[in-house]
């Protein structure tokens, strides 16, 4: 990807009801006890082809394993059903055999084939979906619906977890003269490491794409997007992120044989709403009180600054001196050190910024004569953003986290409870 603009992206409010043709629901079904919505469906009029990248944990869920089976080796999805407050991992076959009847009820309910059902849970490791709840939401969703941004609202606040809030991203685009809309919807706030980093990302668009460019387009997007937030260092069972394109703009169809400027226009734009539902996924963190973005620039390759951006985003020494709006530049320096990329300290530079504001707190690998005071005004603020200059080359990346605070330890404590 290269350096990023905003040359026409139109961002508008919406999420995964913004595109043309898609409908969205949201309710209680039951599975949460406080009354809290706990089961969304977003709905294609049309067969759509799908992307999708999945955990890279060895211990994945069920729904997981079903997805994976829809997007590779199925031409067309149409519907995603999504529960929250259980998870469906380290269920056996038993939690296989809820994924077969959830298709199986969906497609006798919406009319369309089992394989283009698509399946998302989130909450709870180990416990068995409680299928008369499950099955009772997927006869009753489809009645409610609707392409407004209100059903795509109550469907993202419907997979919330320990979120503080929903998180939803939509553009427009044009594109062979017709108006494309991307938009999507995500949760996530614990459990969240780079790998796809507990999260779940669904991506809508009316745009017309060939299903093995957009797998491609999407898979190289997440490296720099999903794949570069962190939280607390754990990667989930069910990490899934899926793109359905139903082709309603009716523009010519983006593939990789004609990689022309219509199909560099789409790619910004999908990689525009990924960075930014990740960012929202990073900023809302457990617990946490700001986003922390680390950029690293001056790198000799890609790898080399996204180990390094990694390194300092996910240290939790780092995390905690940016709660405690502290300049402790050396946890940084420290983090880039044990990272295992290749590193000369003495020629690293390392500012802090916020709000438009700069300033440099290490030159050549030492101190400079920063004031403390202007660096906790600086770390007060929402995002903190730490620049790493390594002067090695013209390489950069950026990886985003949050801080580190005593909530994070309450609310893990109680997760069950």
């Amino acid at each position: 990807m290269k350096e990023f603009n905003m040359n026409g992206i139109n961002i508008i409010d919406g999420g995964v009801t913004a595109a043309v043709g898609f409908k969205a629901a949201g309710m209680n079904v039951g599975i949460k006890n406080n009354g809290k919505k706990d089961m969304a469906m977003i709905y294609s009029e049309k067969p759509c082809v799908a992307a999708g990248t999945f955990t890279l944990n060895k211990v994945f869920a069920a729904p997981v394993k079903w997805d994976k089976n829809i997007v590779y080796n199925q031409q067309d999805a149409q519907v995603v059903i999504v529960n929250n407050g259980v998870a469906n991992a380290c269920t056996g076959v038993e939690g296989d055999h809820a994924c077969e009847l959830e298709a199986k009820t969906a497609a006798e309910v919406l009319g369309i084939p089992e394989t283009s059902v698509l399946l998302g849970s989130t909450g709870v490791i180990g416990m068995q979906l409680p299928m008369e709840k499950i099955l009772t939401g997927i006869k009753e969703l489809p009645a409610k619906l609707d392409d407004s941004l209100e059903a795509g609202t109550v469907a993202a606040e419907s997979i919330m977890t320990t979120d503080t809030r929903s998180k939803q991203v939509a553009v427009e685009v044009m594109l062979d003269g017709k108006k494309v809309t991307i938009g999507g919807m995500c949760k996530g706030a614990g459990m969240i490491h780079p790998h796809m980093a507990t999260m779940l990302c669904y991506v809508t668009t009316d745009a017309v794409v060939e299903k093995k460019t957009l797998q491609k387009m999407m898979s190289g997007i997440i490296d720099d997007t999903f794949n570069m937030i962190s939280v607390d260092g754990d990667t989930s069972t069910n990490d899934t992120c899926l793109v359905l394109a139903n082709g309603l703009a009716g523009n010519a169809e983006i593939n990789e044989a004609n990689m022309n400027a219509d199909y560099d226009l789409f790619e910004k734009a999908l990689f525009y709403v990924l960075r930014e539902l990740s960012k929202k996924i990073a900023g809302d963190g457990e617990g946490c009180t700001c986003l922390f973005e680390v950029q690293v620039k001056g790198a000799e390759s890609k790898e080399q600054a996204k180990i390094l951006a990694k390194s300092i985003a996910t240290s939790n020494l780092t995390k905690c001196a940016i709660f405690g709006h502290d300049a402790n530049w050396g946890r940084i320096l420290c983090a880039m050190g044990y990272s295992g990329a290749d590193l000369e300290p003495e020629k690293v530079d390392i500012f802090f910024e916020s709000e438009g504001e700069s300033l440099q707190i290490v030159k050549d690998g030492t101190a400079t004569d920063y004031s403390e005071e202007k660096a906790t005004e600086i770390l007060s603020k929402n995002p903190v953003i730490c620049v790493a200059d390594v002067h090695m080359g013209t390489e950069s990346a950026t990886a985003w986290g949050c801080d580190l605070t005593f909530d994070y330890v309450k609310i893990n404590a109680d997760y069950r409870s």
